[in-house]
Formats: structure tokens, sequence, C-alpha cells
């Protein structure tokens, strides 16, 4: 297992180790004990899954209230996986990281809290994603910012997007600025 830290330090990239045979391959998605032999030492208090069709884009979300870490992956298909980050004060206020989450290649994306998360569907078939978070659900304490934002000019790797009415109707990251939730 080995970890990446991506454009954004606070962002990290961990390879899963894969065991291979004839049959086909074994992984960990999590080991207490190797991730905090990484440094990723925290309690995850809840598994979340979605499966989404090809197009389809979730994000940018996070929560204000019970802010929360999350460890995604994709477990079928293949999604582009973006975290910004939202921290007011911090070096990279404002920038974004993306990377290619695929079935085929054992890899968590490590989101730290303050960040907004969101990805798209860019396989052919539909993608299963699965993360952990280290903080509960909070319906009065979640945000999020408008996926095409233009100030955030996130370049998604999809040419038609199926977005829920809910993402349509978020906040630009003007607006997110002049009201921040989190800082440094």
């Amino acid at each position: 297992m080995k970890i990446e830290n991506l454009e954004i330090p606070d962002v990290k990239l961990i390879t899963l180790d894969t065991f291979h045979d004839s049959r086909g391959f074994f992984v960990e998605r999590f080991n207490e004990k190797k991730f905090s032999n990484l440094g990723v030492n925290l309690t995850w208090v809840q598994d979340n899954f979605s499966n989404s069709i090809p197009g389809v884009i979730r994000g940018l979300h996070y929560q204000f209230e019970l802010p929360q870490t999350k460890l995604v992956s994709c477990t079928s298909g293949e999604i582009y996986d973006v975290a910004v980050d939202i921290r007011k004060g911090s070096k990279t206020y404002g920038q974004h990281v993306g990377v290619t989450l695929s079935a085929s290649i054992p890899q968590c994306l490590l989101v730290p809290a303050g960040f907004a998360h969101g990805f798209c569907v860019t396989s052919k078939t539909p993608a299963d994603v699965s993360y952990k978070v280290n903080a509960l659900y909070s319906a009065d304490g979640e945000g999020g910012i408008r996926w095409d934002d233009s100030q955030l000019a996130i370049r998604w790797p999809v040419s038609s997007f199926i977005v829920s009415n809910k993402d349509l109707e978020l906040q630009s990251f003007n607006q997110y600025d002049q009201n921040p939730k989190f800082s440094v």
C-alpha cells in the first residue's frame, strides 16, 4: 500500500495492495493498522455507497456541521473524482484536484474536511462508489458549490451531464466566498 500527495498535498491518493491469482484478485479496501502506518489515523463512523449511470455528476458537497473527511473508492466502472479546497486562508483556497478512480485499479482518494467533493461517471457502464466518512451525515449542516462554477473551472471529462435538481441549485464559489464555512 502506498500513499501519494497530489497537487494539493492535503488530498491523498492511496494505492491498495492487490493479490492476483488465476481466479481474479483480492484487495483489502481498509485495514486500520496499514492506514495508521501511512499516517491516516481516523475513526470511520459511516459507510456510504452510490450507483450512478454514465454522465452523472454528483457534487460539489461538503458538511460544515460535523465536517467530514472522506475515503472514496470506485468498486465498479470509473469516475473522475474532484476535491476543492474551501478553507479560507489556505494557500490552495479555491483550487481543485481531480483523479480518475477505477474498479480496475484499487485506489482510494482521501478528501479532508474543508474540501468540497464531487465526481462524475466516465465509464460506459454505471459506477459504484463507496466511501467512508469520519462524521455522521447532518442534513442541517450540509452545503455545496455548483459543479460547473466558472471560477473553479473544473474540466469534467464527460460531454453530457446528468445532475440532480438539488445540485443545480447549489451556490457559486463566489457566494461561498462571501460566507465561508471553513478557514485555516
